[in-house]
């Protein structure tokens, strides 16, 4: 099992000619990312499917970091 399950539902991604990252997955756009943001990730795409997919998860959020607090109660 993968932390990020993106092997059976991974993200796709568009740019537009004004340089606007719109990133869909499961057919539905998820995020659109213009000026700054996309400017920075934008070269950083296509140089691999992985590497592709763990960016495109840290964009949206969808990103599973490890660090998550876990609700602990006392039995």
């Amino acid at each position: 099992m993968t932390a990020l399950s993106l092997d059976g539902d991974p993200f796709d991604y568009r740019i537009t000619k004004s340089g606007m990252l719109i990133i869909v997955r499961g057919g539905r756009t998820v995020m659109e990312l213009g000026g700054q943001k996309a400017a920075a990730l934008i070269p950083k795409l296509g140089c691999g499917h992985d590497s592709d997919q763990q960016l495109l998860a840290r964009a949206t959020g969808n990103y599973r970091r490890g660090n998550e607090r876990h609700n602990r109660r006392p039995h």
